[in-house]
């Protein structure tokens, strides 16, 4: 692609210096010694930098021939980045949600390395490194390392203040400034709770180190006033890998946008009109361009092939098994495989325009609409943040009028004391720790989870729909009858139509000799071999003329079918492909192929309807074929020659209608409808770009797992909500004793070392709570 960027000219040359203009960026750069320049066809080009130069020697004749200006914009535009939890915030750069306090993700993944995460990373490991020794001067009396009692009191008090503050004021950073914002935008979140808490509990632990004298006596313990140093430190280490875990989970749901990009090639072999070729940079190919495909290459652009035949392999965009056999006119899409024969093409669609770039397009934008189940923990945060924060400034002021003196510290310490046990780490924890756990026990089945929210959604889907090949078939044809006629021999039937397949580039030749081997047959070579584009192969075997293909073939070779029709009406009907073979001007017999069902299919179907799950099968695959297999398996309904756009507009369609919509499918063109569903489901056995894609992925490639996957999510839901449910229930119970409500009855009133003790309890119930996931049956 050329850089035409608005360089300002360079000043007049000097000395009688020869100008030239750059052909990559168009910038006048002055010739002569030491300048940079490389020659092509007996003509000299001139470059204003190594990086112009560069370009050009990849590929002269793009630049030298003036097809640069022709060039299309990349298909990526430029960098913008949004909250998955809000996709309305859009922004030029990274940085933090102002809504939720969530890390923004580029909208179109790229191959350069997460900054944030490796930021993220560096924070987290830091942290542990302070928490750990914080730890074990505060606790390690009790596992036997007094390591407090060898320092002494004060000592201790210090090291723990050297220790905790950088972590403080350097590495929970970015967690301050969220906390800013939040209370900046008035949407408060958990960031708002962990700001306040954290700080609140070094503030007072700053007090407690270097002004313990404003404390009433019932804080001093033995030599001194209580710090909550490491309650500070051991919560910031704990968010940190909260966060890590999470980037890390959202960087791989780009994924299936870079294993989409891989599809095409890097570079393309374009033909010059002398007929020369070589191979230039895929962005430097321009509508137009002549380009050659080899055997085994991927077509690197959409376009028409003008000479040369071959079989695509399409199943990358189509998911169908079969290559498509293609020829003069015909059209080729960009990432598709050639498989055999030699194209050259004329390129029709280049860069944003190609099917390729569309379907990136769409899957960019389908990941972009989510909101993941910790929106949960959010909403209600909402409500808690502000009531929590009310709590403890009315009990301030309480204390601050009517409490015993020094009043000031009793206010000081309640209000610390509410925001520490409210400080929501039970809360963080909730939804990845359970998440965490499902995977693991889904992963024993056979069900992989890629991300929180497919899980919650496949609790509530009411909708499954399912692509035929590869999903509900094996995705590989198979011969499947032979018929001979005349008190013919199946055998020689068969003998006939494999040696005429083994000349054969067509898809379905290798499942006849498959089928052919499978039955101890070594099929003859056939002679005067010729394959008719759209009809079939004939030629001559063990001296008879012989020949194999459709009804178009058999009516240009004079042969009466009539008697046959009924018994390949039959197969075509059972969703087989039938051919005809003849030998000597005569109908021998008729050999039929199929992509067999899966043995596990027609179980799994009738379970997913036990569930309430109505299934819709969406294929590429004719009518009559899919009403075959859709008829043998009792499937609700069937959508026949579908195209990739049309799965998602299927998708689309029902979820306008309420409906709530899983999608099963193996093949690149299920891609965009994966990732529109409510919840995407892909089989292992399929496509990079589907596995990708989906929420979730079934491991051996069949819809057993789908039953599983079901049961699995609705455990799951139940336990975040248990989750939650006892992180607000320790903070509700907790608050109103931190506040002091117990102390006019009881005399009680909640240090904050003990608050952070009961934070730390609920914390561990969520944990206990998760595990049991473990044991769930599936």
């Amino acid at each position: 692609m050329s850089d035409h960027h608005d360089h300002t000219h360079a000043p007049a040359p000097e000395n009688g210096a020869q100008s030239a203009t750059d052909p990559v960026c168009g910038m006048t750069v002055t010739t002569g010694q030491g300048g940079r320049s490389s020659a092509f066809r007996g003509e000299t080009f001139h470059f204003c930098s190594e990086g112009c130069q560069t370009k050009f020697d990849a590929d002269p004749w793009f630049y030298a021939s003036g097809n640069a200006e022709k060039a299309p914009e990349a298909a990526q535009p430029g960098a913008q980045w949004t909250c998955p939890m809000h996709p309305e915030i859009i922004r030029d750069e990274p940085g933090s949600c102002p809504i939720c306090g969530m890390a923004l993700e580029p909208m179109v993944p790229s191959d350069a390395p997460n900054e944030e995460l490796a930021d993220f990373s560096r924070r987290m490991w830091i942290s542990a490194g302070a928490a750990i020794p914080l730890v074990i001067l505060t606790m390690g009396e009790l596992v036997g390392l007094p390591v407090r009692s060898w320092l002494g009191h004060q000592l201790s008090v210090y090291v723990e203040f050297v220790l905790a503050t950088p972590i403080i004021l350097w590495a929970a950073q970015p967690f301050f400034r969220r906390g800013w914002d939040s209370i900046r935008a008035l949407s408060p979140n958990m960031w708002t709770l962990i700001s306040l808490g954290v700080g609140a509990a070094y503030v007072y632990s700053l007090f407690a180190t270097f002004a313990p004298g404003v404390f009433p006596e019932q804080y001093r313990m033995g030599d001194g006033v209580g710090t909550y140093y490491e309650a500070a430190v051991v919560i910031i280490a704990l968010v940190f890998v909260g966060q890590v875990l999470e980037l890390r989970a959202r960087e791989r749901t780009g994924d299936a946008i870079r294993a989409l990009m891989d599809l095409a090639p890097k570079t393309a072999r374009r033909i010059l009109p002398d007929g020369t070729e070589y191979d230039a940079p895929l962005e430097n190919v321009v509508e137009g361009d002549m380009l050659r495909v080899r055997p085994g290459d991927s077509v690197p652009v959409d376009g028409e092939v003008v000479e040369g035949r071959s079989s695509v392999d399409e199943s990358m965009i189509t998911g169908e098994s079969v290559p498509i056999e293609k020829t003069d006119g015909d059209r080729v899409t960009g990432g598709t495989i050639n498989r055999n024969g030699t194209l050259a093409i004329r390129a029709t669609q280049v860069g944003a325009d190609t099917v390729l770039a569309q379907i990136v397009e769409m899957v960019a934008g389908a990941r972009r609409s989510r909101a993941p189940i910790q929106g949960l923990a959010d909403r209600v945060a909402a409500y808690f943040v502000p009531s929590v924060v009310a709590v403890a400034v009315v009990a301030f002021f309480t204390w601050l009028a009517i409490g015993p003196n020094p009043a000031i510290a009793y206010a000081i310490a309640s209000a610390v004391s509410v925001l520490i046990i409210a400080c929501p780490c039970a809360l963080g924890l909730a939804t990845p720790i359970s998440i965490t756990t499902a995977a693991g026990r889904g992963a024993q089945a056979g069900v992989l989870i890629k991300d929180a929210e497919a899980l919650e959604r496949m609790g509530r889907v009411d909708t499954v729909i399912v692509d035929k090949t590869g999903t509900l078939t094996e995705g590989r044809p198979k011969l499947t009858d032979v018929v001979a006629f005349d008190d013919g021999d199946e055998g020689a039937v068969l003998s006939l139509a494999a040696a005429l397949e083994r000349g054969s580039e067509h898809p379905l030749a290798e499942a006849i000799l498959e089928g052919a081997r499978d039955r101890g047959l070594e099929p003859e070579r056939a002679e005067d071999f010729d394959a008719v584009t759209g009809k079939g192969v004939r030629g001559r075997v063990g001296g008879q003329s012989a020949a194999l293909g459709n009804q178009a073939m058999m009516d240009e070779l004079g042969i009466d079918t009539s008697r046959a029709n009924e018994a390949a009406d039959a197969f075509r009907a059972e969703g087989k492909t039938a051919m005809y073979v003849a030998a000597d001007d005569r109908l021998a017999g008729i050999v039929a192929v199929a992509d067999p069902i899966k043995e596990s299919t027609a179980g799994a179907i009738r379970d997913l309807h036990a569930l309430g799950l109505t299934i819709i099968m969406a294929t590429g695959d004719n009518q009559r074929t899919a009403e075959a297999v859709a008829g043998k398996l009792g499937i609700d309904e069937v959508r026949a020659g579908v195209l990739p756009e049309d799965k998602k507009t299927l998708v689309d369609e029902l979820r306008a209608k309420g409906r709530h919509v899983a999608m099963a499918g193996d093949g690149v063109n299920d891609a965009p409808a994966l990732a529109a569903a409510d919840v995407g489901i892909a089989m292992s056995t399929g496509a990079d770009v589907a596995v990708e894609s989906a929420g979730i992925t079934l491991l051996r490639g069949d819809l057993v797992g789908l039953v599983r996957a079901r049961k699995l999510a609705r455990a799951t839901l139940r336990n975040i909500k248990q989750n939650l449910f006892f992180a607000f229930a320790y903070n509700s119970l907790g608050v109103p004793i931190a506040a002091g409500v117990l102390y006019p009855v009881l005399g009680l009133l909640l240090s904050p070392m003990i608050a952070a003790a009961a934070m730390s309890l609920s914390s561990v119930s969520v944990i206990a709570n998760a595990l049991r996931l473990r044991r769930v049956e599936l």
